[in-house]
C-alpha cells in the first residue's frame, strides 16, 4: 500500500508518497494552481504501481470530487489528528501521507455522492440550526440573504467553486446565448490560475463573490485563520478580473456556528446563502438538476448551482432547461446585489 499526503499553500499544492514503511516512494512534487489535472494524472501514475490512497486535510475541500471522479480512494484528516496549522495553509503533505500510514482507519473515507463533508454531515446541519438567531439578525441589517422579496418574479443564479475549465467557460457561453445575468462565488486558489474567466465575467457583466481560498469547512477555523481566506480570496478575485474586491460572500458548504457568524458580522461584506439547491455536484443528471430547481424555484430564490470543484458537465447541459422553463413561467433573471436591493 502506498499512502499520498496533499498540502496546500498560497502558490499551489505540494504531494509527498510514502510506503508501509514510511519511507518516501516517490519524489515530492509541487503543482501550481492551474495543474490540478496533472496532478491528478501523476497520482494515478503511481496508484498503477500498486494500492493509493490520498489524503486531504479538512481544509482543502476544491480537489476530492475531481480525484474521486478519476478513480483515486481519497480519505480526509481532521483537526483533532493533526498538529497546529498555520495561519494559512495546511499541514505538510508528508504529515498527511504518514498519518494514514500509521491508521487509516482513523481518517473519514470520502464518497462522491457526499463529497468532502462525508461522515460528519450532522455536524454541518447542528452548526446551521444553531446560527438561526445570528443569521436572522444579520438578515434583518441587510446583511445577510438568502432570498429576495416574493413579490417580484425575479430569481437569481448563482455558481460556486471556480473557476474551472471549461465548465466556468461552457456556463458563461449559456449565459451569454441567453442574455442572463449571474453571480459566480469563486476560490482565491482557483482565480489566479484562470484569470480570463474573471475577466469574462466582469465583461457580460455578471457579478462575482468571495467563497474562500480553499473551501475550507468554516467551525475548524480561527477566526484569523477565516479572515486570511477572505482576505487574500478577496485580492485575487480583484488582480484577476481586474475590479474591485467583492464584498459579497458564501460560506463553503453554508457552514456556521454562532461564533463564525459573529466574526462574518464584523466585516464589511454580505453573506449569500440560497434557498434553492439541485445538489448538482453530485451529479444526479442533467434532467433532475433541471427538475429540481424549476420545482423548487419561487420569486425571489437564490439558486445554487457549481461551476468548480469537478465534473460540471452537467450543470452545463441543465442549464438551457432551467433558463427556459423560467423565462416560460414570467421570471427575470437579476444578480444577487440586485435582489439585495429590492429586499433592502
Amino acid at each position: 500500500m502506498l499512502y499520498s499526503g496533499i498540502s496546500w499553500s498560497a502558490t499551489g499544492y505540494e504531494i509527498d508518497v510514502v510506503d508501509e514503511d514510511g519511507r518516501r516512494a516517490a519524489s515530492a512534487l509541487r503543482f501550481a494552481p492551474g495543474r490540478t489535472e496533472d496532478m491528478i494524472e501523476h497520482l494515478r501514475d503511481i496508484g498503477r504501481t500498486g494500492p493509493l490512497v490520498t489524503v486531504v486535510e479538512s481544509t482543502n475541500g476544491i480537489l476530492d470530487g475531481r480525484m474521486m471522479a478519476a478513480g483515486l480512494k481519497v480519505y480526509r484528516a481532521d483537526p483533532d489528528l493533526l498538529p497546529e496549522r498555520p495561519l494559512f495553509g495546511s499541514v505538510a503533505a508528508g504529515v498527511l501521507a504518514d498519518l494514514a500510514r500509521r491508521d487509516l482507519s482513523a481518517l473519514a473515507e470520502l464518497e462522491r455522492n457526499r463529497g468532502t463533508q462525508t461522515g460528519r454531515e450532522a455536524d454541518l446541519e447542528s452548526g446551521i440550526a444553531a446560527s438561526t438567531a445570528q443569521v436572522a439578525a444579520l438578515t434583518g441589517a441587510g446583511r445577510c440573504l438568502d432570498h429576495g422579496t416574493r413579490d417580484r418574479k425575479e430569481i437569481a443564479l448563482t455558481f460556486d467553486d471556480g473557476p474551472l475549465p471549461p465548465y466556468t467557460g461552457q456556463v458563461l457561453d449559456v449565459l451569454e446565448r441567453y442574455g442572463v445575468p449571474a453571480t459566480f462565488f469563486c476560490v482565491g486558489m482557483n482565480a489566479g490560475a484562470h484569470a480570463e474567466d474573471l475577466v469574462r465575467m466582469r465583461e457580460q457583466r455578471h457579478s462575482m463573490g468571495n467563497h474562500t481560498w480553499s473551501h475550507p469547512f468554516l467551525p475548524e477555523l480561527s477566526r484569523a485563520q477565516l479572515h486570511e481566506q477572505i482576505d487574500r480570496t478577496g485580492d485575487a478575485i480583484a488582480r484577476a478580473g481586474g475590479g474591485a474586491a467583492p464584498t459579497l460572500f458564501r460560506p463553503p458548504y453554508g457552514s456556521r456556528t454562532p461564533e463564525v457568524m459573529g466574526w462574518l458580522a464584523d466585516r464589511a461584506s454580505t453573506v449569500v446563502l440560497w434557498d434553492v439547491a439541485p445538489d448538482d455536484w453530485a451529479m444526479p443528471g442533467a434532467q433532475t438538476i433541471a427538475r429540481t430547481v424549476l420545482e423548487q424555484a419561487r420569486p425571489g430564490s437564490v439558486v445554487l448551482l457549481h461551476d468548480g470543484g469537478g465534473d460540471r458537465s452537467q450543470t452545463v447541459a441543465a442549464l438551457p432547461p432551467i433558463i427556459e422553463g423560467l423565462l416560460a413561467r414570467g421570471f427575470r433573471f437579476v444578480r444577487v446585489e440586485d435582489l439585495m436591493t429590492v429586499a433592502a
